[in-house]
């Protein structure tokens, strides 16, 4: 996958103007193109040492800018090999220049995630500590990027060690077995033997389980307000962004397109989403809103159905909780500031809905929006979404955690009933290659290019 040959060169930092932008380029050229770039064969830059130099176009010989420049020697660098970087203005017309520069002699464009890549294929980094760096980029709240960062110190790869030295042990005593003694193995040393992976299986199981939160913390919870128009959707929206994001009026289907905004609660990412009120419409526009609404709907992770506590229930209301039923959601029973509301409006409806969690609010007044928050938590957290703890927030580590799980579960089977040591060790041999490709010893080149072509270029 991996051309050693090859230099590469990008942009390191966001597009668009800035005060600086870093070009980096890494591979056995990137001394020999420094040297042409500050138009000077004989410049020796000590390693991990800022230099103030002049950058030449080395098609016109013109000065393109004044630039700091750093090179690393391999293999004491990110990549593990050369690498240089120009700190430059950050004028994206002259850092596109600079990259230019670098392909006229002989650089390629790096691929998205290639300097990563380099590092795990020269051992720099290991796979879950490059992944780690996609994340804490990516962070969207200080829970995140503590996870990511604690990630990237190899905690996950610390914590697999143990796994894997415990997984060898065990398949280097089944194969000693299999190998030498004629004779099964004593009852005694079995037992040993199934507890030694019952143990190991519980280590991984609670460290599979922590992905209800990891993800959580990660990725976020997409949530959709649904319900007739009129019921103060929008004005719910608008109370938990904290700003007057979508307009409200008291003409009901106000809102004709979906409006999303993203905030964050217990270091949790929320992304809201505003949409159509839900009705029969004969106005071409709204009924395009409402379509809209039913896509989102379905595509949400959690729904809240906002009815109007100081009315009746109709017909109408009934029709969006009943469609709703076999989605996760929570009925927001809004307007509870007016003396005309009543909780109980709602509750000869519930029964057909899977019991979903009720919360009074007032959008006017803003009571009962931290339960409404809370509620929306509860509905996905096992134990406390902020833990401190070590996290998986990656879904590839989760699900090759639970195939090392299912596979040692298999293995404890076959050793309960005197299976022959062939058969176990399949599944133990499979456990240690879960746990190799989370940490990337035995990811193939196919999974290692979709990892890494989520990453961005420079990176």
């Amino acid at each position: 996958m991996i051309t050693q040959a090859d230099t590469i060169v990008a942009l390191s930092t966001p597009s668009g103007r800035s005060g600086i932008g870093v070009v980096r380029l890494s591979g056995p050229d990137s001394l020999a193109l420094l040297r042409k770039l500050v138009a000077s064969d004989s410049f020796d830059p000590e390693p991990n040492f800022l230099t103030l130099r002049s950058l030449i176009d080395p098609a016109t010989a013109e000065l393109l800018d004044q630039a700091l420049v750093c090179y690393f020697k391999a293999p004491h660098s990110f990549t593990g090999e050369d690498v240089v970087e120009l700190h430059c203005h950050g004028s994206p017309i002259l850092l596109r220049s600079i990259i230019d520069a670098a392909l006229i002699l002989g650089a390629r464009l790096a691929d998205p995630g290639e300097f990563s890549l380099r590092a795990v294929a020269n051992e720099r980094l290991q796979l879950t500590e490059a992944e780690a760096i996609r994340d804490l980029i990516d962070a969207q709240t200080d829970a995140a990027a503590r996870q990511a960062t604690r990630q990237m110190k190899g905690e996950i790869s610390n914590r697999l060690q143990p796994a894997k030295d415990l997984l060898l042990k065990i398949i280097v005593r089944l194969e000693s077995s299999l190998e030498f003694v004629e004779d099964d193995l004593p009852a005694l040393e079995t037992d040993q033997l199934r507890n030694s992976l019952q143990t190991l299986r519980a280590n991984l199981e609670t460290l599979a389980d922590t992905f209800s939160r990891g993800r959580l913390i990660r990725d976020g919870i997409k949530v959709t307000f649904v319900g007739r128009p009129n019921v103060g959707k929008s004005s719910l929206f608008n109370s938990l962004l904290g700003q007057g994001r979508a307009i409200v009026t008291e003409v009901p289907g106000t809102t004709r397109d979906t409006i999303t905004e993203s905030i964050a609660f217990e270091g949790v990412p929320l992304i809201l989403t505003d949409t159509a009120g839900l009705r029969l419409s004969h106005d071409q526009i709204e009924s395009i809103g409402i379509d809209k609404t039913k896509r989102e709907a379905a595509d949400s992770d959690l729904l809240i159905v906002v009815v109007d506590g100081a009315e009746p229930l109709t017909d109408d209301d009934r029709k969006v909780i009943n469609d709703v039923a076999n989605q996760r959601h929570i009925i927001a029973i809004n307007k509870s500031d007016l003396p005309t509301f009543s909780v109980t409006r709602a509750s000869d409806e519930l029964s057909s809905s899977n019991q979903p969690q009720i919360v009074s609010v007032s959008a006017k007044t803003n009571g009962g929006l931290e339960r409404l928050r809370a509620a929306i938590l509860d509905s996905f957290k096992n134990g406390d979404a902020t833990a401190e703890g070590l996290l998986i927030t990656n879904a590839r580590h989760h699900d090759l955690l639970r195939g090392a799980v299912e596979s040692i579960e298999a293995s404890e089977e076959l050793l309960k009933t005197r299976a022959s040591e062939e058969l176990i060790l399949v599944g133990l041999h499979n456990a240690l290659r879960f746990l190799g490709e989370i940490t990337g010893e035995t990811t193939s080149d196919e999974i290692l290019g979709r990892i890494f072509s989520t990453f961005c270029i420079g990176k």
